[in-house]
């Protein structure tokens, strides 16, 4: 009963790998029981590069997070990003053998799993298949298809794709770090869950979550995913710059971007200095901040155009495809000074910084609701309506085994029409989890 009460997110970023366990109060609200951090040391822009370093890292991250929460770990919802995700779009459909019955979710299903097929390039696997819109009898702009009368079914894909091994390179560290893999999430999509409300995606909105290594993209509009992207820069590129330009260690760079550093290099003055301390005995190093910003400010615009660059392509400019509510800005990259205005003066879109609390219980502790945690909280709620779905099915099938017993009673359909669409909803949603299960027991 404990297991069922909380769940479990791991996030295996660049810079840090983030395990938050959470579960579901009694008003809906994700509390935090305990969060662990480490850091990441076998992951190079998104992508696992060092197995041995990663197993350790993600171990280290399960240990504080139990120690936190008293809780056990022992099954986790993990995040994917890297260079190797890319989208597509995609339009298929079926001819129902009779159209006198209605659609039901086992046609919907029948539809993803068409699409699961699509011949990728090698070493290439589908992640997710996100439906669009449908399509009926030429009847367009359908977003719920179950309950309707028709004899071809299409519709608009939007489909996710990654590198074979980088995805079962992860779930080895996941599975050597003695976890269960229960599911794999795309971040840029569990940082939208965590940070962007209803309204938002209703009104069209795009998410921008800039990592260590890699920046996330991901655009909605009328309550859908319209297109994904990632991008393989993030804070780390910065950091390598101010290194190489002022001529300091990696670690001085990090803490002078963080503590001094600015997008915008016309607020800082010319006579602002800052000593660092010089290696061994050397003199120390005097860096104005102008000088500082200048060279954050140049490689910030280049993330930032990459980014505006894939929004375009969407066609945002399109009146139908308007993002009305602008962009909205998260990771712990969206915290470097005036990156807000940069962004607004490059890409003239309304700018504002995502926090995720608003799914957050309010008593919650404010480190939590900070942006560089988005993605763990996304897989927290990913985790947590995973369970809840579980939970539903395995009480449908204790139904309907009890009215299979006794036939006679008037509320035998009851159950069938119920467990119907979440049991076909899971296994089309839940199919790529089982996919890459199977692959770890092979390789084996």
């Amino acid at each position: 009963m404990e297991k069922e009460k909380y769940a479990i997110g791991l996030d295996i970023g660049t810079t840090k790998i983030v395990v938050m366990i959470g579960r579901k109060n009694e008003y809906g609200k994700i509390e935090i029981l305990g969060i662990g951090k480490a850091k990441s040391l076998g992951v190079h822009r998104g992508v696992v590069n060092n197995i041995t370093q990663t197993i350790q890292s993600i171990q280290q991250a399960v240990q504080e997070a139990e120690n936190n929460s008293g809780k056990q770990i022992t099954e986790v919802v993990v995040g994917i990003a890297g260079q190797h995700i890319r989208s597509l779009q995609h339009s298929d459909y079926i001819t129902r053998p009779n159209s006198d019955e209605v659609i039901d979710e086992s046609d919907v299903d029948r539809l993803c799993n068409q699409v699961y097929k699509l011949v990728m390039l090698p070493g290439e696997e589908i992640i997710h298949v996100l439906p669009q819109e449908y399509k009926l009898d030429g009847q367009s702009e359908i977003k719920e298809p179950v309950g309707m009368y028709g004899g071809r079914l299409e519709a608009n894909f939007h489909v996710v794709v990654g590198q074979v091994s980088s995805i079962r390179n992860i779930g080895r560290c996941v599975k050597s770090s003695g976890l269960e893999l229960s599911g794999i999430t795309l971040e840029p999509l569990a940082s939208a869950n965590a940070v962007l409300s209803q309204e938002e995606k209703e009104a069209g909105v795009a998410l921008i979550d800039i990592g260590g290594g890699t920046t996330d993209l991901a655009i909605f509009k009328d309550g859908i995913i319209r297109h994904t992207a990632v991008i393989p820069f993030g804070g780390n590129v910065i950091t390598e710059d101010i290194k190489e330009g002022c001529s300091i260690i990696e670690k001085q760079a990090e803490l002078l971007k963080i503590k001094f550093g600015s997008a915008w290099p016309g607020e800082n003055k010319d006579n602002e200095i800052v000593s660092i301390p010089g290696l061994r005995g050397r003199e120390p190093k005097e860096i104005t901040l102008k000088n500082l910003s200048k060279i954050i400010h140049a490689r910030v615009v280049e993330i930032i155009e990459q980014v505006y660059m894939e929004i375009k392509n969407y066609g945002h400019e399109d009146q139908k495809k308007k993002l009305i509510a602008g962009i909205v800005l998260t990771g712990g990259g969206s915290q470097l000074k005036h990156l807000k205005q940069l962004v607004e003066y490059i890409t003239g879109m309304d700018t504002r910084i995502g926090y995720p609390n608003e799914h957050l219980a309010g008593d919650s502790d404010p480190e939590v609701a900070s942006p560089v945690y988005a993605t763990a909280v996304g897989l927290v709620m990913n985790a947590l309506d995973r369970q809840e779905k579980n939970f539903k099915e395995e009480k449908i099938v204790e139904k309907k085994i009890q009215t299979e017993q006794q036939p006679e009673e008037p509320t035998n359909d009851e159950p069938e029409t119920v467990s119907r669409p979440s049991k076909e909803r899971k296994s089309f949603l839940e199919k790529w989890s089982d996919r890459v299960k199977d692959f770890l027991d092979n390789a084996e």
